[in-house]
């Protein structure tokens, strides 16, 4: 079978033959590298082949080249650069071809090939004159297929190459882009991939956009592009303004003044979706800027420092010109949207949110006007956009300003809960939940509180986006409520939610016993759930019993489903009821300490079996695992019974050094159950130690579970005191070993990591010298 066939078999519709050609071709992979990527090159710059096999070529040439897994990338990387410098030659001499072919999809096929040798070679400093070969092609004047494909390929390869990397042709690179993108360029395909290629090289740009003349040509082309006839072009001219305010704020003065403002705000009211919603997006970001600004001008002024950037106030200087648009956008919701269909609509909310926390105070008289003449409105879009204004602006500005507002408007707010339309209603849910989040203290308990769960109880029957949002607002209601009530001496044992706890946790168990779980609405209430079990007051604890049993037994029930499940929904939805279970049973455990002791056999039992049934899903292991952690925690010597069925489990789990998140869960139970049984865990602790080593030699774990495996040392010393003496040649060893790593004040990650295993050296220090000190004479320490 020819080559050409073999790829176009992976495309057939017949599972077998996709399958069956899909192996073939990694065998030959395996088998015969050099000679599979030339004859897939060969098939790529084929012109007389059918354009989807051409297609099937280039991705199989990309997957051979990049994987988003580090370990995969650097076999391939090295795969790569094990070839023949002749074979590798051939290859790149294709694909450069290719982007020239009288075909534009094949083109830009090759474009990403191109682009997955170079992410290859450029670091190592191979294939030097690919950016001097991809400027010739981009001034080439008769092939505007090819000067497409190479302001692609350019736009690629500044994605996904570090720009350190590539700064030392910033000039060349950008001459080519903005040359693209010009006004004066005939073809507006041509203009929008020059504009798509300066949107990813705008990061490794910085010292051109530090001179004043370099920059201000820039900007021009790219405002010039937000005016482009081809709507596409405009679309990506804003995304550019989107990055260039996020990189370069405190360079853009002027061009706000001349320019932008305008442009902008002329970009929100565009007919096409697209234009806008990047236009928002760009005041989006703008305020997201201003407040970061904000904080860093405050931690600046505490040390007595001045602030590195300054803010220049531009969200608060539009605020006249930008407000009377984005309410008009509130209003151009779509009945029937989807929940993760991104609109104006909701990127008007989620700017105004943002505007709220840029420019503070000064947010509320701009929008009260709109919500007073809208709210109670005949046409349901002004009412909902109306709820959602308010709903936006209640963080940032001062609670003082706000509270009167929302003190006038909460009756109100509680009666549209039976408004006629759902997205009323569902608007109104989340609102409800800001402000219970957000200025718990306007909800006072003899005025409010019976209304407002009645109305959020109400409309736990509704749809599954208003369930999700009650089930939120309810959530916020305990969780605030438990905390502004803490310590009220008037309430001792009770609080303000004490006649509702029954009857909000029983509404709440309701809605999780649904089969579905759109919109996330059983897995709100699951939430809510152990809100309300968390802050439950002691004249509530009995609702807290009752609930753990229900949810023992509806656990119980469903590990005897294991065999029922069929397919992926099946298993999915399984594992994430599990997942829900074992957070109310952590909730509970923490709730009632060892007050839970009576259950705690059941509690075991079932989660040994859930261990068990789980198999390798991590995330259902992890969450058994915080489970059982949580237990060990509250039981102390008391779950010295159960600890020799779990220790089987526990061992795999710390060996799957691939799996990060449940190794390091795994590493925290060695410090719970150390902790818990003290010097009773004496017996366990060669075993852990042991485990915990070899952890720390493994090349594949994650660094920062070794972090915590430095901590749960000092746990285990500090547990078993003097019998920790075995381990200390060899804990100390690791810890000065540990303690030479430095730290780079260029490498930001790294200087983080430094940092944490600092602080784990430091816990495990701690450990052993508390541990020691009950050893005679304390002779460890000197």
């Amino acid at each position: 079978m020819s080559a050409t066939d073999l790829l176009a078999n992976t495309l057939s519709p017949d599972a077998n033959t996709r399958q069956d050609a899909t192996a073939k071709l990694e065998n030959a992979s395996r088998e015969n590298y050099p000679q599979y990527m030339l004859m897939l090159t060969a098939v790529l710059a084929a012109e007389e082949t059918p354009l989807h096999v051409r297609n099937a070529a280039g991705l199989a040439l990309k997957n051979a080249l990049s994987a988003r897994d580090n370990a995969r990338q650097q076999e391939y990387s090295n795969r790569w650069l094990s070839l023949p410098n002749e074979t590798k030659g051939k290859i790149k001499q294709d694909a450069l071809l290719t982007l020239g072919s009288a075909s534009q999809k094949a083109g830009n096929f090759a474009s990403t090939v191109v682009a997955a040798i170079a992410a290859v070679e450029l670091p190592q400093g191979h294939w030097p004159e690919l950016i001097e070969l991809l400027l010739g092609f981009v001034n080439n004047q008769n092939n505007t297929n090819l000067k497409i494909s190479t302001l692609q390929t350019i736009g690629f390869i500044c994605e996904t190459i570090k720009p350190e990397i590539l700064s030392l042709r910033s000039n060349e690179i950008l001459t080519a882009v903005i040359h693209g993108a010009r006004k004066e360029e005939t073809s507006s395909d041509v203009q929008l991939a020059a504009v798509h290629a300066l949107f990813n090289s705008l990061e490794f740009v910085r010292e051109n956009f530090e001179r004043e003349g370099e920059r201000n040509y820039i900007m021009q082309v790219v405002c010039e592009a937000t005016q482009n006839a081809a709507v596409a072009v405009q679309v990506g001219a804003f995304e550019c303004l989107v990055r260039i305010m996020g990189l370069y704020y405190d360079k853009m003065g002027l061009y706000m003044e001349q320019a932008l403002f305008g442009l902008t705000v002329m970009g929100m009211k565009h007919a096409d979706e697209r234009v806008a919603l990047q236009a928002v997006e760009f005041w989006s970001t703008v305020c997201e800027e201003e407040v970061d600004l904000a904080l860093e001008a405050q931690e600046a002024q505490d040390y007595g420092e001045t602030p590195e950037t300054e803010s220049k106030h531009f969200a608060k200087i539009a605020l006249p010109e930008i407000i009377p648009v984005l309410l008009l956008l509130l209003t151009k919701q779509e009945e029937d949207a989807e929940d993760d269909e991104w609109n104006v609509s909701m990127a008007a909310g989620t700017c105004l949110s943002l505007l709220a926390g840029a420019v503070q105070d000064a947010i509320v008289p701009a929008v009260i006007p709109f919500i007073e003449a809208h709210i109670k409105a005949e046409d349901w879009h002004q009412r909902e956009a109306a709820v959602m204004t308010f709903g936006s602006i209640l963080e940032g500005p001062d609670p003082a300003v706000l509270t009167p507002l929302v003190n006038q408007a909460l009756p109100l707010l509680i009666d549209m809960m039976t408004d006629p339309n759902p997205q009323v209603k569902d608007t109104t849910a989340w609102t409800l939940g800001r402000i219970c989040d957000l200025l718990i203290t306007c909800i006072k308990p003899d005025v409010h509180l019976h209304p407002l769960i009645s109305a959020l109880v109400s409309g736990l029957s509704d749809s599954p986006r208003i369930i999700a949002n009650c089930c939120w607002a309810l959530m916020n209601l305990a969780d605030q409520y438990g905390l502004y009530y803490e310590d009220d001496a008037e309430r001792p044992g009770s609080g303000p939610l004490s006649p509702y706890y029954e009857g909000v946790v029983q509404a709440l168990l309701r809605v999780t016993e649904s089969a579905s779980n759109e919109a996330n609405f059983r897995t709100s209430a699951y939430e809510a759930i152990t809100s309300y079990l968390s802050h439950a007051p002691a004249d509530a604890i009995v609702v807290v019993q009752n609930t753990l049993l229900a949810v023992l037994d509806r656990m119980e029930q469903l590990l005897g489903m294991q065999n029922q499940i069929l397919g992926i929904d099946d298993r999915n939805n399984w594992n994430e009821l599990q997942s829900n279970f074992c957070s109310v049973v952590i909730c509970v455990i923490r709730k009632l300490e060892k007050g839970i002791q009576p259950l705690s056999d059941r509690v075991m039992t079932l989660l040994l079996q859930l261990i068990q049934a789980a198999g390798k899903t991590a995330t259902v292991l992890e969450d058994a695992f915080l489970v059982v952690g949580s237990l060990a925690s509250v039981l102390e010597s008391g779950f010295t019974p159960y600890i020799q069925a779990f220790l089987p489990f526990l061992y795999p789990a710390l060996k799957a050094h691939e799996d990060t998140q449940l190794c390091t869960v795994a590493v925290g139970i060695i410090g719970d159950i150390s902790r818990a049984l003290g010097e009773q865990s004496a017996p366990y602790a060669e075993s852990f130690m042991t485990v915990l080593l070899e952890n720390l030699q493994s090349d594949v774990l994650n660094r920062n579970v070794k972090i915590s495996i430095l901590s749960c040392f000092g746990d285990i010393a500090l547990a078993v005191g003097p019998a920790f003496e075995l381990f200390l040649n060899t804990a100390m060893g690791v810890l000065k070993q540990a303690g030479a790593v430095e730290s780079n004040p260029l490498d930001y990650d790294l200087m983080d990591y430094v940092t944490q295993l600092r602080e784990g050296i430091l816990e495990a220090y701690t450990g052993i010298v508390t541990g020691l000190k009950k050893t005679p004479n304390g002779v460890y320490i000197r």
